[in-house]
């Protein structure tokens, strides 16, 4: 007897993989067998009559649109079978898994499921997450009209109390930090006040209230922020002390994607400020715990903040890792930069060399040829050169205006 998929019986049937999924998961289709996480169907298999009735929508297990983010996923090596532990509720199923599938970098499949949330009758979690889930994809393939229209669909979420309001107010500023700032969080958020979240929320709002911090660190440090009384790299030396205590939080808590961000985040603060040691530290932990199950997208991410060290730490621990990791930065970079500069419509560097942009970031910091040729162990003749190459290769007029493509 011939089997087939899931998916060939729902091209078959001209319906959508996810009904079909349910229709088995429901023992409604007649011979279907469940091998792994897998369904086979035989091939003469039909449709049954009642296939037409709309699958129920069940609330979220947890109320944020990160499911990832929460305590559903507890222990890295583990994210397949959180996944498969959610079948019985099909769109929590659907968006934990896309949401792991964005971590992974499979950007393909965090398509196809982003566009089936919207498509669908979803509830508020369940249609903020595939926006947002659409905004990364955007972000990957460099798209500003797939961004313009993930926030279209934020926006149109079915929020019926304030709360909710503030939570898409809040998706919107994250899908706009993305890609060109901070500005536009809301008051709440920026002093660290989260009482308007749900519980659930919280680790997701911890990772991007990091961020947050971070982006405000840096954008002092390069002159594109000015705060009164701080200046340089003040607040990159200080931020670690608020992230590292949501660390131990999330190590509590046992959040392992909340985790590992919040690692890189620190590291990447640790790093800017000159403490190498202590980035090791974290970008280790970090790198441990995301290649457990493969989430190599969140490492691709960081790549450009690093300057080589992280490729060089993943390295130590898995060469196929770090392949991966560089060949789905090659799609990031160029992707984030495109948006990124069509968005802030400038020139944002894609093909810079990690000498070039650590060199770019230590001028754009106001370090001067000689300081940063100490901090890079080079000659300032070397920097001389290597600075002439970024502004060759941007277009930017001089090192004053380096800021303007990091």
């Amino acid at each position: 007897m011939k089997l087939i998929t899931v998916k060939e019986a729902a091209e078959k049937w001209g319906v959508t993989p996810r009904r079909v999924q349910w229709l088995c998961n429901e023992g409604r289709i007649k011979g279907a067998t469940r091998f792994g996480r897998a369904w086979m169907i035989p091939g003469h298999a039909v449709l049954p009559s009642s296939a037409n009735l709309e699958i129920p929508t069940l609330p979220m297990p947890r109320k944020s649109p990160f499911l990832d983010m929460t305590n559903l996923y507890t222990k890295s090596g583990m994210a397949d079978e959180c996944a498969e532990l959610l079948i019985n509720n099909p769109e929590a199923h659907a968006l934990f898994e896309a949401q792991i599938a964005y971590r992974r970098g499979n950007i393909d499949k965090v398509y196809d499921r982003a566009r089936y949330f919207l498509a669908s009758h979803s509830g508020f979690n369940a249609i903020l997450g595939g926006g947002m889930l659409l905004a990364q994809c955007a972000i990957w393939r460099g798209d500003i009209n797939l961004w313009i229209e993930a926030k279209r669909h934020i926006c149109d979420a079915p929020c019926n109390t304030e709360v909710e309001r503030e939570i898409i107010s809040l998706a919107l500023a994250i899908a706009d930090s993305s890609v060109y700032g901070n500005k536009d969080y809301p008051e709440w958020f920026r002093t660290g006040n989260f009482e308007v979240l749900p519980s659930d929320s919280l680790p997701a709002a911890h990772v991007f209230y990091v961020k947050y911090l971070y982006m405000t660190a840096f954008g002092i440090a390069s002159k594109q922020t000015e705060l009164e009384g701080i200046q340089g790299l003040a607040l990159m030396r200080l931020i670690p002390y608020t992230i590292e205590p949501l660390i131990t939080q999330a190590v509590a808590n046992g959040t392992v994607i909340p985790e590992i961000y919040m690692r890189l985040s620190c590291a990447v603060a640790y790093y800017n400020s000159g403490d190498k040691e202590k980035a090791i530290l974290h970008v280790d932990k970090a790198i441990n715990l995301a290649l457990l199950d493969g989430l190599f997208g969140i490492l691709t991410e960081y790549v450009r903040h690093f300057d080589g060290l992280l490729e060089d730490r993943i390295a130590l621990v898995d060469q196929n890792a770090v392949h991966a990791v560089l060949a789905l930065y090659k799609t990031y970079s160029v992707g984030w930069s495109r948006l990124s500069g069509a968005v802030r419509n400038r020139y944002v560097a894609a093909d810079l060399t990690a000498r070039e942009r650590e060199a770019a970031k230590l001028a754009a910091f106001g370090f001067t040829n000689k300081e940063i040729g100490t901090a890079l162990h080079v000659s300032e003749s070397t920097v001389k050169q290597t600075i002439l190459r970024v502004v060759q290769k941007t277009g930017i007029k001089d090192r004053t205006e380096i800021s303007n493509i990091l």
